[in-house]
């Protein structure tokens, strides 16, 4: 009889984390298409078909709905650009493997829309638990790319003078001009653009002796430049 009933509540506790999925994923669309300040209960409800207070059940209130949905929209983000990029060699190799899924990425979301850029524009004089989730997830972003400059300036790959912020700055910048020719503007070839940008950009920063090897069709060494050796 203990056992029935160990069953029953271990079902019962399946399939409600499975309803908290399915809501989060719903709400996480509506969040791209509207932003997280159009993120109501009673417009997810309906998309659910669920009452307000079947939905109230799985978070305790709308902030908690929203800080579960930048969650959720990150660990998406990990799994798409960031994990699959630090399995590249370090340095440039790494580096351009990291745009190259950024921009992947922002190509599906010309058409959803992007919370990190959404939530930016919501969120950034309004204070609070939301901005502050949000801003550590724009931070660490940025951090993993900067920490990946660095890495492609010890490799050699870029020029011992190069400043990780401003290149970090200026990737940051393309996508931001991608975002707003695409999906505001709706101009066609932006995605070409931003990668032409990109390109550009990496040459600038280019280690000259890395350059004049590539054009002597020398392949480029991937040992350190120095004795700092970090993983990422």
């Amino acid at each position: 009889m203990a056992s029935n009933s160990s069953d029953a509540s271990t079902k019962f506790m399946r399939k409600g984390e499975l309803t908290r999925a399915a809501i989060l994923d719903v709400a996480l669309d509506l969040s791209s298409r509207d932003g997280l300040e159009g993120l109501t209960i009673g417009l997810l409800a309906d998309k659910m078909n669920m009452s307000k207070s079947g939905v109230f059940a799985h978070f305790g209130s709308r902030e908690d709905l929203q800080i579960e949905v930048l969650k959720l929209y990150h660990q998406h983000f990990e799994q798409e650009v960031f994990y699959p990029s630090v399995t590249e060699p370090r340095g440039l190799p790494r580096l351009k493997a990291m745009f190259a899924r950024w921009i992947k990425r922002v190509t599906i979301e010309i058409a959803s829309g992007c919370i990190y850029i959404s939530g930016a524009v919501e969120y950034d004089d309004r204070p609070g638990v939301i901005r502050e989730e949000l801003e550590g997830m724009v931070v660490a972003w940025q951090a993993a790319l900067f920490r990946c400059v660095e890495q492609a300036t010890e490799m050699g790959h870029l020029r011992a003078d190069t400043d990780p912020q401003q290149m970090v700055f200026e990737m940051y910048g393309l996508i931001l001009a991608l975002h707003h020719d695409a999906r505001f503007i709706k101009r066609p070839g932006s995605v070409d653009r931003a990668n032409l940008g990109f390109e550009r950009l990496l040459h600038s920063y280019q280690n000259p002796a890395l350059a004049t090897n590539d054009a002597a069709g020398q392949p480029a060494s991937d040992k350190p430049t120095s004795a700092v050796n970090k993983t990422a």
